[in-house]
């Protein structure tokens, strides 16, 4: 499924992407066929390895074969069991995918399916290495984590039979970013310059205009910063 990374002609396809989960869905926009697939301005190679496209267009800066993603990722961007439109679901190495895989989260239907793009899964058109735009992934796990998935397979134009497994996710953001963009934590500001520099802070974060960040911010109740909040502590120690 995914192989070692290409020459640096596709380490150019690298960008910064921004936090995940701020939006509902994702066009990915490249081709599902033959030939050669685009994903913005850029013409891919017309046999493309899951690993350059999942970095393409997820913004996750990672290198080498997909079952090594979630590993590299530890401290380094933020990882879990929850789908998150933007992420990458990182497949274990399972049956004839010795190098596991990654895909794109592009949309989350319900708490069991989700819309996927990835490169380098069904053979189209008789041919590997091709990309797939906003296909099913359905949560086949018995705890509804996320941990087994059937994924469509386009020969057969359904679900295909194999419960592959999943590592989790891997989120565009840094590790505790989460807790940064969550409004309760701006109201421990005492200063309007404090407040102002985390509004700008949370807007920037959660892809907000300013005016609904603050909205958000002042709606939010009260909250005593936690003693793993790195801008609690920064401000309880401003106070002292």
């Amino acid at each position: 499924m995914a192989g070692r990374h290409y020459a640096a002609a596709l380490l150019a396809l690298t960008v910064v992407a921004g936090p995940v989960g701020a939006r509902s869905t994702i066009d990915f926009n490249g081709d599902a066929g033959g030939g050669a697939g685009r994903v913005g301005a850029i013409t891919l190679p017309p046999y493309l390895q899951c690993v350059p496209y999942a970095r393409r267009v997820t913004g996750v800066n990672i290198f080498g074969d997909a079952h090594t993603w979630w590993g590299q990722a530890a401290g380094r961007y933020d990882r879990g069991r929850e789908p998150k439109v933007g992420a990458v679901m990182a497949f274990r190495p399972s049956g004839n995918s010795r190098l596991g895989h990654v895909a794109a989260v592009s949309k989350i239907v319900d708490s069991r399916t989700l819309l996927i793009s990835h490169a380098n899964w069904s053979p189209i058109n008789g041919r590997r290495g091709q990309i797939e735009r906003n296909v099913r992934a359905v949560d086949v796990s018995p705890n509804n984590d996320w941990s087994q998935v059937r994924v469509w397979f386009a020969p057969i134009k359904a679900l295909g039979g194999t419960a592959w497994p999943v590592t989790g996710f891997i989120y565009n953001q840094k590790p505790g970013a989460e807790k940064i963009t969550k409004p309760q934590l701006i109201k421990v500001a005492r200063t309007a310059e404090e407040k102002s520099a985390l509004v700008k802070q949370f807007a920037s974060k959660s892809r907000l205009p300013a005016a609904k960040a603050e909205a958000r911010v002042e709606a939010a109740p009260a909250r005593a910063p936690l003693t793993n909040d790195p801008i609690g502590q920064i401000i309880a120690r401003k106070r002292r």
